[in-house]
This record gives C-alpha cells, sequence and structure tokens, in this order.
C-alpha cells in the first residue's frame, strides 16, 4: 500500500498564487475606478448641468496617453522610484496622484469644462503609467498556464470599476453632490493601495552595462514583430461597429432605455463572465483555436448588422443580440489577445513589450471608431457594416496562419 505525502511546499505555493491573483485584481481595480468615473460618470452629469455636447466631446482627449503611453514605457521599466519597490513604487506614486485629481474636482464644479479636461488629462497620464507597471508586474510573475486567469482578473475588475467609477458615481451625485460623489470615491479608491502594499518583486539592482529597455529591443525580435502584427490587425474591424452600434440602435427605433439596459447588463455579464469563460477555454483549447473562435463569431454578429441594415434580416431582436454577444466577445477577446501579448514579453522589460502591443491593438480600433462616422455618412449602414465583416473575416484568417507560423519558429528555435 502506499501513501500520499503532500508536500509542505505545495500549500505555499498555492497561497502566493492565490495572493497574486487578489494582488492584480486590486491593482486594475485601482485604475479601472478613477477611469470609468471620467469617462461613465462625468459626462451625463455634465450634460444635466447645461454642458453642450461639442464641449462634452473635447473629453475623448483623455484617451491619448492610453494610446501614446507606450512612448514612456521603457522609462517605468528602466527607473526604480524607491529601493525596494520597483512596480509598486509606480502605483503608491500614480494612485495618489489619481486620488488628488479626484479631489481636485470638488474645487472646479461640474461646469467648469476646461478645468475638467485639464485635470482629467493629468489623470490619465497618471492612470496610463500605472498601467505599464501594473502590466509589466502581471507579464514577469504569472506562470504562462496562468495568464489567461490573470486577464480574466483584469476585466473582471474592468466591470467593477465600471459599477463602482460610473454607475455609483452617478447615484452618489443623484443623492449626495458633486462634493460628496468626489470625496466618496476618492476614500474607495485608497482601498486598493493595499494591493501595491502587497506586491512582492524580484528585480535585481540595474547593471550600468546591461541593455536598457527600449521600443527598439522589442522590434529587434521577430516574434515580437509577428504579434504586433496580429496586435494591428486582429480588432481592425471593431472600431467601425462599436462606434455606430448606438446610433445604428437609435436610427433603427430602439428606445435609450433599452439601449442603456442593454449596454449596462451586457457590459457587467461579460465583463465577469466573459473573461471567466475565455480564460477557461484558453488553458483547455489554446491561443489559436480561442481566437479563431471569437473572431468567426465577431465576424457573424458583424454580418447581422450589416443584413439589417440592408433589409435582409428584420426585428429588433437580432440586433439585441449581436450587440450583446459582441460585447461578450471583445472582453473574451481581450483575454486571450493579452495572454498571446504576455507570451512575447521579456523579463528585462515586460511594461515595455505589453504596453506596444497593447497601444497598437487599441490604436487601430481608436482608428476604426474615427473613421466609422464618415464612412456610415458616405456609405450607409450596410456598406459600413458589410465592410467590417469583410475585414473581420480576413483579420482572423491572418492572425491564426501568423500565430502557427510564430509557434513552428518556437518549435524549431528548440528543436536547434
Amino acid at each position: 500500500m502506499s501513501v500520499s505525502v503532500t508536500s509542505p511546499a505545495q500549500p505555499g505555493k498555492t497561497i502566493m498564487r492565490n495572493r497574486l491573483f487578489a494582488v492584480l485584481g486590486g491593482l486594475y481595480l485601482a485604475q479601472s475606478i478613477p477611469s470609468y468615473l471620467f469617462v461613465a460618470a462625468l459626462p451625463p452629469i455634465m450634460r444635466e448641468v447645461g454642458v453642450s455636447r461639442t464641449a462634452i466631446g473635447y473629453m475623448s482627449i483623455l484617451l491619448l496617453p492610453l494610446v501614446l503611453k507606450f512612448i514612456w514605457a521603457p522609462w517605468i521599466d528602466r527607473i526604480r522610484p524607491f529601493a525596494r519597490a520597483h512596480r509598486a513604487g509606480w502605483v503608491f506614486i500614480t494612485q495618489i496622484g489619481v486620488i488628488a485629481t479626484i479631489l481636485a474636482l470638488i474645487a472646479v464644479g461640474p461646469t467648469q469644462v476646461g478645468w475638467i479636461i485639464a485635470i482629467g488629462f493629468v489623470a490619465s497620464l497618471l492612470i496610463s503609467t500605472q498601467d505599464i507597471a501594473t502590466d509589466g508586474y502581471a507579464a514577469k510573475y504569472l506562470p504562462e498556464a496562468d495568464r489567461p486567469i490573470g486577464n480574466a482578473i483584469q476585466g473582471g475588475s474592468i466591470a467593477f470599476g465600471v459599477v463602482i467609477g460610473g454607475t455609483l458615481g452617478l447615484v452618489l451625485y443623484h443623492y449626495i453632490g458633486w462634493t460628496g460623489m468626489l470625496v466618496t470615491i476618492a476614500i474607495i479608491s485608497l482601498l486598493p493601495l493595499v494591493a501595491a502594499a502587497l506586491m512582492r518583486e524580484d528585480d535585481p539592482v540595474p547593471d550600468p552595462a546591461a541593455k536598457r529597455p527600449s521600443i527598439r529591443a522589442f522590434l529587434r525580435r521577430p516574434e515580437a514583430r509577428q504579434i504586433l502584427w496580429i496586435a494591428l490587425i486582429y480588432r481592425a474591424s471593431e472600431g467601425l461597429v462599436k462606434a455606430m452600434e448606438g446610433s445604428y440602435l437609435v436610427d433603427a427605433g430602439i428606445p435609450l432605455n433599452q439601449i442603456g439596459y442593454l449596454s449596462g447588463i451586457a457590459a457587467t455579464t461579460a465583463g465577469l463572465g466573459g473573461s471567466i469563460l475565455a480564460a477557461w477555454m484558453v488553458r483547455t483549447r489554446g491561443l489559436a483555436f480561442v481566437l479563431a473562435l471569437l473572431g468567426g463569431l465577431r465576424t457573424f454578429c458583424f454580418l447581422l448588422f450589416a443584413g439589417h441594415a440592408l433589409g435582409v434580416v428584420t426585428g429588433a431582436w437580432p440586433l439585441f443580440g449581436a450587440a450583446g454577444f459582441q460585447t461578450l466577445i471583445r472582453y473574451m477577446e481581450i483575454v486571450a489577445l493579452y495572454s498571446l501579448f504576455m507570451a512575447v514579453t521579456t523579463s528585462e522589460q515586460p511594461g515595455t513589450d505589453f504596453t506596444i502591443l497593447a497601444c497598437a491593438q487599441l490604436l487601430v480600433y481608436l482608428a476604426g471608431s474615427m473613421m466609422a462616422g464618415k464612412l456610415a455618412d458616405t456609405l450607409g449602414y450596410g456598406w459600413l457594416f458589410s465592410i467590417a465583416t469583410a475585414i473581420s473575416a480576413l483579420a482572423v484568417i491572418a492572425t491564426v496562419r501568423m500565430i502557427a507560423t510564430t509557434a513552428a519558429a518556437r518549435k524549431g528555435a528548440g528543436a536547434a
């Protein structure tokens, strides 16, 4: 008879693993709460007090640091703010700064658009910098098998950020006013600092003779350039549809309250359930299969929009299904794509490597969003959604081929 003995190291390893997951949840929540305060709660509040739609539209400039953060990402990988805290130091500094920007809004009020944008831009710079440090920490310390779980935690944290920073912010404003809302959100934003205090890092003291983190170092690696192409093409079609989704639902006669319910329920459900489902699928079926499946389903949703706009598909339910399902797909895509991005990060500059890829996929998404309105006005919804469907299908085929090529190259290098 054999006796099964549990290794004493195993429970400790499980505790450290769960601790890492909890820390990542707190870190991603730290940046999502203030993000959605600015992009989801403030615009409706500003509109209610009479700020023009044109002025509120200028709030989109707050997205600029999220697209350009790859420029200063190498500095976050290079510089250690405190002797024993590299990325944890950046999280502390930026989170305290973000809380200060939230409190600074108290003196401004909801009608001072220029000041709100200025303060929001500072907050966006801080949040983007914190994101570099957090993503670098996740890419460096998550084992390969746990990367899908880590990215699912990110998706779930973002969903909670929507609820706390966006929904709760609006509710608080309704009941206790501008100052009460901001003070409450600022206090809540202190809690994720506990996660920063629990971060454990083993980064060595930088060697002056070693190569410094840089964008050039990323581009020198063939496998990194291959994944960069995937980042640039896989989501190229999404901005074209997402930017015009709400407008099309309105033009199709869907009441605003139903659109609001659809958006809120879909985002919360997809952020939690979709992220967990995607993590399980990546672990069990692999990245290539998941990205191919999600891309195919996304293409079908776009096809439904095109068919409805062209009069081939009728009724509201196909639109509800396509809109809600593609929100689910979008959260699942992020889990799979970010797991792919983490696979090509290096321990020397994880924040830089990951940020370049994350910015690339966001850049092409925003480019599509910017073109969507012009295409809809010029060609009509039918052609816009048809073009997006074709681009989506081609992107899926190209992505699967490039992943296969990259895997084959790695296998060949390993055999050599």
